[in-house]
């Protein structure tokens, strides 16, 4: 397997990646409930579901995401690259009482 390849096989995963629009924002934290993600906190200081962000990164409003799915449920994933640090498994928990 070629290197090229092997860095594309994380891509894959993906079922989208959008093209973005200019005025993208990106995820800056995550709302949880019981443990699982439901929702994200945006840089201009939103806060929406998962839905919501599912939704809004499918129209290419949220940047450095793409759109994956487990069974029937659609949810985002970092789009792979060299950096570890703007994976959103690294962002923090934020507290609402929204979801």
């Amino acid at each position: 397997m070629s290197k090229n390849q092997s860095a594309s096989l994380p891509k894959a995963a993906l079922d989208e990646i959008p093209t973005l629009d200019s005025d993208a924002v990106s995820i800056t934290g995550l709302v949880k409930s019981s443990g699982r993600i439901s929702g994200y906190q945006l840089s201009d200081e939103r806060i929406v579901s998962r839905e919501e962000g599912v939704s809004l990164a499918k129209s290419g409003k949220i940047k450095g995401v793409g759109v994956a799915h487990n069974k029937d449920t659609e949810y985002l994933k970092s789009i792979p690259d060299d950096s570890e640090n703007n994976n959103l498994s690294s962002l923090p928990t934020v507290k609402t009482d929204a979801f």
